[in-house]
């Protein structure tokens, strides 16, 4: 039997294509200049044209690959020392103000150091995304075994589990729904960074898309960049949430 769509869910799907119909109804009589803000038709027809051309895919592909293995980099190591911050104070007392000193400054602002560091290929621009995410991940991750219940560590105490099973089953599954919030937070990080990035040093990607476009003043060209980035935000969004109700089937 097909479920029914609720009232909450079809308020959901109606608000973009609520503002995609203004946007649309403003441009096309001029209440908006059409220079500056094309049509969302003439958007997707120019988003149609560069898909046919396989111009676009080929930014797709670099830019995906690049937020993939740099979040990756950066999501990996955030648990595991997330983990040992929460489980032992020593770890926490040594990388707490490590992380305290370095979170603040803009990963942008450290690109300079990275390109130094690891020059201006790929793997600078997979640097830079691994650095902005680790943060958040590395705080919910040792927050989040901070915040598990005393009752199940007076059980692991009382049965002598010894390091490994109270990794594995209680500080990992324990923290898991602070850490999911936390590379939920990564995942949104990641794409802003790898937009940055291609904007400042690259010669393709979503965010060199963008950047060239808006110099060479084609914006709908412009705006098909921007709705990329947008509907991979939605997109890997949605998974983080799949996912979390997989590992999480009582939340």
């Amino acid at each position: 039997m097909r479920k029914k769509i609720s009232i909450p869910q079809l308020i959901t799907i109606s608000s973009p294509i609520c503002l995609l119909l203004l946007w649309e109804f403003c441009s096309q009589f001029e209440i908006l200049d059409p220079r500056f803000f094309p049509a969302p038709t003439l958007i997707m027809q120019t988003l149609l044209q560069m898909g046919e051309s396989g111009e676009l895919f080929s930014h797709i592909t670099v830019s995906l690959t690049r937020i993939v293995f740099g979040f990756l980099l950066g999501v990996i190591p955030a648990i595991c020392i997330g983990l040992l911050m929460g489980m032992y104070r020593y770890f926490r007392h040594f990388f707490s103000p490590i992380i305290m000193i370095f979170m603040p400054i803009p990963t942008l602002a450290m690109l300079p150091i990275i390109l130094i560091l690891f020059g201006i290929g790929e793997f600078s621009k997979m640097i830079t995304i691994a650095i902005s995410v680790f943060f958040p991940v590395a705080i919910n991750t040792a927050a989040g075994v901070a915040n598990i219940d005393k009752i199940y560590l007076d059980v692991a105490k009382n049965y002598q589990a010894n390091a490994k099973d109270f990794f594995f089953k209680i500080a990992l599954p324990g923290s898991l729904p602070v850490m999911l919030e936390g590379i939920q937070m990564g995942q949104a990080i990641a794409l802003l960074t790898i937009v940055a990035a291609e904007m400042i040093g690259a010669n393709s990607g979503i965010g060199y898309l963008i950047w060239m476009n808006y110099k060479a003043f084609l914006l709908p060209q412009m705006y098909v960049g921007l709705l990329l980035i947008s509907f991979f935000g939605y997109f890997f969004s949605l998974l983080l949430r799949g996912m979390e109700r997989k590992l999480l089937p009582w939340k």
